[in-house]
């Protein structure tokens, strides 16, 4: 009877404690994949951006849905201090039980061979 009662101690400390490892790993790798898909919504934002020549515009915002999942996305442009380049920056956003994240992306582009008053080569 002594060794039942033990046993069930251990268990119910053991218990929880994988419980909430499990609720950990599993939180973690949903956080991993919705970060990869926020990266690939913001690499299709500047994509866009950059083909239908909307960088000058110094912020904008939307939404992009991918897979079950609507990423909400905002895309700044600022001038690089280092030269006449512009810096374009897009941050995308999400929630992950209960928790709000983060991912961005960035590049550099030159206004003067993009928009209204490109000059080509």
């Amino acid at each position: 009877m002594v060794e039942v009662l033990a046993s069930l101690l251990l268990m119910a400390i053991i218990v929880p404690v994988a419980m909430q490892g499990m609720s950990v790993a599993s939180r973690a790798g949903l956080v991993s994949q919705r970060k990869a898909a926020a990266m690939r919504v913001a690499e299709r934002v500047m994509d866009e951006m950059i083909a239908t020549n909307q960088l000058t515009q110094n912020s904008t915002n939307g939404s992009q849905t991918d897979g079950d999942t609507t990423y909400a996305w905002t895309m700044t442009t600022e001038p690089w201090t280092a030269d006449t380049m512009t810096q374009l920056t897009v941050h995308v956003t999400f929630t992950v039980q209960g928790h709000d994240y983060d991912v961005a992306a960035s590049t550099l582009f030159d206004p003067a061979t993009t928009g209204p008053n490109a000059t080509s080569s």
